[in-house]
């Protein structure tokens, strides 16, 4: 990826803000690492963040207009933080109406109303996979070979995310056998897979298909935000669960540290399949 156009990243938790840093700076472009306070990025040694508060979210938006930038990124997990009403400064506390309207529709609805703030200061709003595409895979089995029974499993996870996806519920659930083991909500992926290895008992024939996670987008989310993702961390919860494999819908979901997850994921013998 090539350009000029100054850039700064909201980063969240994980290592996904410290990818897109290190690939703007290959790519001539360091940006600007914008800590959400709490949530604390897990960077590369050369690589800063500034730590910021959303309580004070339009003086940062007229710094980074002021200082010249163009982009802004979205990387890493964010928790909705806890907000402390004496330190909002006027004018951002003029738009807690704007944002709590939004937030009472739901994450997608708020992750919306964020996206149209930003824009509203001139500020282009894009996708950590405009930044890295490589991130975001195509069709096909990266690890292992899930059975029919797997594929089966996958088809009828991703058929319940269709349909719980418009819910803003989650973008994730564990199918065993043709049955919702476990789903994704507020509390995450790794709740989820704690979830379903506490339950793994529970398959219909003990000796029959082990169990798929399969992880979508929601139906009409806005990509440039809150993408899924899956890396080395996902495999080993995914295979504590006792899981046959990870299922995804093809680029639509970010996989980190794709050489560690495919290694971990043979190692594992958990499959990994971007399913069309």
């Amino acid at each position: 990826m090539t350009g000029a156009a100054k850039t700064a990243i909201l980063a969240g938790d994980g290592v996904l803000p410290g990818v897109v840093a290190q690939a703007l700076g290959d790519a001539g472009t360091p940006p600007l690492v914008l800590a959400l306070e709490g949530f604390p990025p897990a960077l590369p040694q050369g690589i800063a963040a500034e730590s910021f508060r959303l309580e004070r979210l339009v003086p940062l938006l007229d710094r980074l207009v002021d200082e010249g930038f163009a982009r802004v990124v979205f990387a890493g997990a964010i928790r909705r933080p806890r907000l402390e009403p004496e330190m909002f400064d006027p004018r951002t506390a003029a738009l807690v109406p704007r944002i709590l309207t939004a937030m009472q529709q739901g994450d997608d609805g708020a992750l919306r109303e964020v996206i149209a703030i930003f824009e509203d200061w001139g500020l282009e709003v894009v996708g950590v996979d405009a930044i890295c595409p490589a991130l975001v895979p195509g069709e096909g089995v990266l690890a292992g070979e899930p059975s029919a029974a797997d594929r089966a499993d996958a088809a009828r996870a991703a058929a319940i995310l269709s349909i719980t996806g418009p819910l803003d519920i989650g973008q994730g659930c564990v199918v065993v056998q043709g049955l919702c083991l476990a789903f994704e909500t507020l509390p995450g992926t790794e709740a989820m897979l704690e979830f379903a290895a506490l339950h793994q008992g529970l398959r219909p024939r003990p000796d029959g298909a082990r169990g798929v996670l399969f992880k979508a987008p929601k139906p009409g989310q806005d990509r440039r935000i809150d993408l899924p993702a899956i890396g080395p961390d996902t495999v080993a919860q995914a295979a504590r669960a006792g899981l046959a494999g990870i299922a995804w819908q093809a680029g639509g979901v970010l996989l980190l540290d794709r050489e560690a997850t495919i290694a971990a994921a043979k190692a594992a013998g958990v499959f990994l399949w971007a399913r069309a």
